[in-house]
């Protein structure tokens, strides 16, 4: 693929769209098959951002031979009950833009294959994107930069004319190790705790007017 003049790079859950009370509750359903519990503390300690080979092992490490299986059922558990998921407000405009810019984009994302394409097909995106990219599919996923760097690769970007989405603080490390001026959406955490995982920016939504400067002067920064 020829060198993209801009690069536009989004984590899936939690930041193209509100899914975490839908994943809490797979996971909550998940546990009490087998007798435990799970608190929302819990949740954004050891779910929240991260892979399910480390959820699984945070989770139930007294199952080690189950696990792939343990995570399989809980992202049925989880897509049974996506329906139609809304898009974070501002996700469209800025697909929309980057279309006329001639900008590409890519979905980096810990989620499996089968959660993101539904996702994104239930969020009208699919067609808009130009790489997928699945952390479990590569040697190392998120907070390992490989994932965002294999994006910008796929896409032929450079770091220097590209930006990062994220909502988690694994996510942000991702993002920031492999170069790209991050963008957090505040949600499910604090700014703060973004801001200290790394954040360049804290935003509330897509259509945040900070995002919107930045997007106009990085654009009009041409490589030498």
């Amino acid at each position: 693929m020829p060198q993209a003049d801009f690069t536009l790079l989004f984590d899936l859950d939690g930041t193209l769209a509100n899914t975490d009370a839908l994943h809490f509750r797979a996971f909550r359903a998940l546990l009490a098959e087998h007798g435990r519990e799970l608190d929302h503390d819990s949740y954004l300690l050891h779910v929240h951002g991260s892979s399910n080979e480390a959820i699984m092992r945070a989770l139930l490490p007294h199952l080690p031979e189950r696990h792939r299986e343990l995570a399989e059922r809980k992202e049925a558990l989880f897509r049974a009950t996506l329906g139609q998921v809304e898009a974070t407000p501002g996700a469209p405009r800025l697909f929309d833009w980057a279309q006329s810019r001639g900008a590409a984009i890519a979905v980096v994302t810990n989620a499996p294959r089968a959660n993101a394409e539904l996702m994104l097909e239930r969020l009208g995106l699919a067609s808009l994107v130009d790489a997928l990219v699945i952390g479990d599919e590569l040697a190392y996923g998120k907070p390992h930069p490989l994932p965002y760097l294999a994006g910008l690769a796929r896409l032929g970007g450079d770091a220097a004319r590209a930006c990062a989405f994220e909502d988690s603080p694994s996510g942000i490390r991702s993002a920031k190790q492999a170069g790209l001026h991050t963008f957090a959406l505040a949600g499910t955490l604090p700014p703060a705790a973004l801001f200290e995982a790394g954040a360049d920016s804290a935003i509330p939504d897509f259509n945040a007017p900070e995002l919107w400067r930045w997007l106009e002067h990085a654009c009009e920064r041409r490589p030498a």
